[in-house]
């Protein structure tokens, strides 16, 4: 893998990683070295992976199948100019999403069935509504609801590019829209809640994260995140999934989430099935102490699946 030079780690963000992997913290600071795969999505609202393929390598490109029972998730193992996989004619007309693969997990975990009801909470700008569209093949309904109007904008462009037809979107607070929808008696099948985060996954592909990782932050987003999960939680039907997901290391904001979540709500936590590595989540971080019940969530580490970090969980309303 190539090797490039990063941004140096804060102080206070090394010591926490340090703590939180022991021994492996090398091996997590030398996967951020190398460059991160190119990963893409097929569309298969408008092509089949197959057809896909085979486009994709009549142009010289080297296609990748990782994950067994998920063909339609593509890595590009090939030595292309920076940007030619975004202007690609394949890309311009739909037929794939370039998405990070960790960052396509958290729809496979939720897993919706077609003609259900979802809610994506924070669905800007689309990587997971459009994901979650094609899983269910433009049938049912998905709400995908976002409060940045720029966001929105591209949330709107990419579902308009890869034809969900079953998508509507709406802006709004997440946590006043879901009261709102309470209200009004609305209820979801399965909702998405990929949260705002301190966004410590993203260290390969964003190096400005080096630069506004802050503790303040990380100690501040939890009482947002809890108020959105619980807010979620009102508007979802019993028996339905909701999956709780950051791209963030920090266990404030992991653990201690669904910890305050379990403790306050009628819910319980199902093991996660991914298709890549997972680690049971952690049950004590400086002192404070979470449910075992939190070793059902999954943490995805860099190193682990030559991916970026990520964290899911997923509740079921009793």
């Amino acid at each position: 893998m190539e090797k490039r030079k990063i941004p140096e780690q804060k102080p206070e963000f090394k010591e926490r990683m340090q703590e939180l992997l022991g021994k492996e913290y090398n091996a997590y600071c030398k996967i951020l070295e190398t460059q991160p795969v190119k990963s893409i999505r097929c569309n298969t609202l408008k092509i089949s992976p197959r057809e896909l393929k085979k486009k994709l390598e009549e142009k010289g490109w080297k296609i990748i199948q990782p994950w067994k029972n998920h063909p339609e998730i593509m890595i590009i193992d090939s030595a292309l100019e920076p940007g030619e996989i975004g202007r690609a004619l394949e890309h311009l007309l739909g037929y794939y999403y370039m998405q990070e693969l960790a960052s396509m997990l958290p729809p496979i975990a939720l897993s919706p069935k077609e003609n259900q009801k979802i809610l994506d909470l924070a669905a800007a700008p689309g990587s997971k509504t459009t994901q979650l569209a094609a899983i269910m093949k433009n049938t049912g309904t998905i709400i995908a609801n976002d409060i940045s109007v720029g966001r929105i904008k591209i949330l709107a462009s990419n579902l308009e590019r890869i034809g969900a037809t079953n998508t509507i979107i709406t802006r709004k607070d997440g946590i006043a829209f879901c009261k709102r929808l309470k209200n009004q008696g609305f209820q979801f099948d399965k909702i998405l809640v990929d949260a705002p985060c301190s966004g410590e996954g993203t260290l390969r592909s964003s190096h400005k994260t080096y630069e506004m990782w802050n503790i303040k932050t990380v100690k501040a987003l939890p009482k947002i995140q809890i108020a959105l999960v619980s807010a979620a939680l009102e508007i979802l039907k019993a028996g339905g999934a909701l999956i709780y997901s950051t791209c963030t290391h920090s266990p404030e904001e992991n653990e201690g989430v669904v910890d305050s979540i379990l403790k306050t709500h009628d819910v319980s936590l199902q093991e996660i099935k991914i298709p890549i590595k997972a680690r049971p989540g952690i049950t004590e971080w400086q002192g404070k102490k979470y449910s075992k019940e939190v070793t059902k969530c999954a943490r995805i580490y860099p190193q682990d699946n030559n991916t970026e970090g990520f964290f899911l969980s997923k509740f079921i309303k009793k």
